[in-house]
């Protein structure tokens, strides 16, 4: 059993369709709502520290402070050789703790679209079929020192990429489930505009079968990275 620590940063954005996969494997998860104003834990409680998305950047810290705490934090996880899965904001946060930069992508990506793998790696690999994805986001990593660059969109150049074998960064999301797609459209309901990878929120429910066909490729990022704990 493996304690897995979530940040999470705005209330509608959790391990989703991840829950049930840790649940069955029997790990203990805890939850630290960053924008309750919890404190994130110390990094020796930490086996798999997971870095949830939200609406802020990486460099909001006047509007959001426990950004700070919660960078220290990703970057001790890192240096101390835990298991580390950013998502989103997620991976912004720890390209960006890593020395990598962080900036607006040059188009806002929301909705489903496929990504395909950037390099042949057993887990770049898994994206060869060039599986369809869900994504929401305007910002982008640059690919940290030393990692591997794992996959792309047409939208955004840097979608994934692994560090060390056991810290991966997700631009998109797997955990997104039909509920969560709901809540996310109901709090994030600003008009972002229209553009070529821009879709409607009905554009985005209309195919359930979608939030089931990536579940075999989360499943199996989830067992890449179990097997890096240490």
């Amino acid at each position: 059993m493996a304690r897995i620590q979530v940040l999470q940063h705005v209330p509608f954005e959790d391990l989703g369709a991840m829950a049930p996969w840790f649940e069955e494997r029997g790990h203990e998860v805890h939850y630290t709502r960053l924008y309750r104003g919890e404190s994130p834990p110390n990094v020796n409680a930490i086996d798999w520290l997971i870095i949830m998305g939200g609406p802020m950047g990486v460099h909001d810290e006047t509007e959001y402070p426990w950004l700070s705490a919660e960078k220290a934090l990703i970057r001790r996880s890192i240096d101390e050789h835990k298991t580390v899965l950013g998502i989103c904001l997620g991976a912004q946060l720890i390209a960006h703790v890593m020395g990598a930069a962080v900036t607006r992508n040059r188009e806002v990506e929301i909705g489903w679209f496929p990504v395909s793998a950037a390099t042949d790696h057993p887990l770049a690999n898994v994206f060869a079929s060039r599986p369809t994805v869900f994504h929401w986001h305007g910002d982008t990593f640059a690919i940290p020192t030393d990692a591997i660059h794992l996959c792309r969109s047409e939208a955004c150049e840097n979608q994934a990429f692994l560090l060390a074998d056991k810290v991966l960064g997700l631009q998109f999301h797997l955990e997104t489930t039909e509920q969560g797609l709901a809540d996310l459209c109901a709090d994030c309901n600003q008009d972002p505009g229209k553009g070529q990878w821009i879709q409607t929120p009905t554009e985005m429910a209309s195919d359930q079968n979608r939030f089931q066909s990536t579940q075999p490729l989360m499943n199996t990022i989830l067992q890449h990275l179990e097997k890096t704990l240490n």
